[in-house]
């Protein structure tokens, strides 16, 4: 039986993604504690997401850039920053080590997004780091890098985490991604199968990270270092793009996504975004926390 063969006879729900429209020029997003904002223009459409919990061995990062593995973490509590902090980066690097087959893993850091009420999240800050918080989940089409800022940041990271280090002839940046509330959950996280992305699409949409959001004009205005931020690749609609999910995800499972692989001659990136799950009338609060690494083959 084919791949297309296997994929195709799976449940599936028709929802609604969100992607950036074309001519939508001004592309930045804004984040601040508990709350974030795309200046560029997106529109809904409706797309088939298909379940891929009935085949989930099938699914591989070479392949498809994302792969579904248990893992039973030791942390009790994710919204405890402390005990987060404490446990979980050691945990996340063996477990990424051990998918990638990577020499060596750095971890950059860790957001919980929440699809809950985030008004107690939304508190001033000084200095907002945009790590180790609480967010709302991320609503649109994207990978969180650019292809053009990609290299530069693996590069920071190695030098900083690996000082003594003797250079890597690959790395893959992504994240590991875990949903620690009780399924199913309302607003689970959709994958864009990396084959039926073509490696031209994307246009980037630049980072601030500011203590508090400020005004529409300030926003659209011109910003400093917009080339050096980091920025994600965010995507036009395309009917070739191919949707999957894994419904009902538990804390003791977790997905590995690919932002960026250097080595391009595989499945080197992965779409994806929270949409909102109508299929399941128990539906709950999604829960999730993400992890960023960059796995580096030696």
């Amino acid at each position: 039986m084919s791949d297309r063969d296997v994929e195709e006879h799976v449940r599936s729900v028709q929802a609604q993604i969100s992607y950036v429209t074309p001519g939508s020029f001004v592309n930045r997003r804004f984040v601040a504690p508990g709350i974030e904002h795309n200046t560029g223009r997106y529109e809904s459409h409706a797309v088939t997401i298909r379940d891929g919990r009935s085949i989930a061995r099938h699914f591989t990062l070479d392949t498809h850039g994302f792969v579904l593995s248990p893992h039973v973490s030791a942390v009790k509590d994710f919204f405890d920053k402390d005990e987060v902090d404490n446990l979980y980066p050691g945990e996340v690097a063996d477990a990424v080590k051990s998918l990638t087959g990577a020499t060596s893993v750095a971890t950059i850091g860790w957001m919980v997004r929440t699809s809950g009420d985030m008004a107690q999240y939304r508190r001033p800050a000084v200095g907002y780091t945009h790590r180790g918080g609480v967010q709302p989940p991320a609503g649109e089409a994207h990978v969180d890098t650019a292809p053009d800022r990609a290299d530069r940041m693996a590069r920071m990271t190695y030098e900083r985490s690996f000082p003594q280090g003797k250079g890597y002839a690959r790395y893959i940046y992504g994240s590991y991604w875990r949903a620690f509330s009780e399924p199913p959950q309302d607003t689970p996280l959709a994958l864009c199968d990396a084959r039926s992305v073509c490696a031209d699409e994307g246009t980037t949409n630049t980072l601030f990270i500011v203590d508090r959001l400020p005004d529409e004009t300030t926003m659209l205005g011109p910003m400093p270092n917009e080339d050096t931020v980091p920025g994600a690749a965010i995507f036009h609609y395309s009917l070739a793009h191919r949707w999957w999910y894994f419904s009902n995800m538990t804390r003791d499972e977790a997905l590995l996504i690919k932002f960026h692989d250097s080595d391009q001659g595989r499945a080197w990136r992965t779409p994806h975004t929270a949409f909102r799950d109508t299929s399941f009338v128990d539906a709950r609060i999604r829960s999730s926390i993400e992890f960023r690494t960059v796995a580096y083959f030696e």
